[in-house]
């Protein structure tokens, strides 16, 4: 099922992963306390401007800022659109 959206410019729309449910040591984490994720994977990528060449690509699993991005809810899933400069780290 392909999205029907295509950021502008330097702009990428990702998916972020589900929030834990569970700590490692097995403590069930209730929904008032779940930390924002961080981490998502590339949907759909912008096609960059004169200055600013992209470097991340579909399908590439990244790190982004606590509060980078605006988020949006397509066909049911949520989804943040951020500039490419708001991902920490490609991972």
């Amino acid at each position: 099922m392909a999205l029907n959206i295509k950021p502008l410019s330097d702009r990428v729309l990702i998916e972020p992963v589900a929030a834990e449910t569970q700590t490692a040591s097995g403590i069930f984490i209730p929904d008032t306390a779940k930390e924002k994720p961080q981490k998502g994977t590339v949907v759909a990528v912008g096609n960059g401007t004169k200055e600013h060449t992209m470097t991340v690509k579909i399908g590439d699993s990244v790190l982004y800022g606590k509060y980078a991005g605006t988020e949006l809810k397509l066909e049911g899933k949520d989804y943040l659109i951020m500039r490419e400069d708001d991902i920490l780290a490609i991972i």
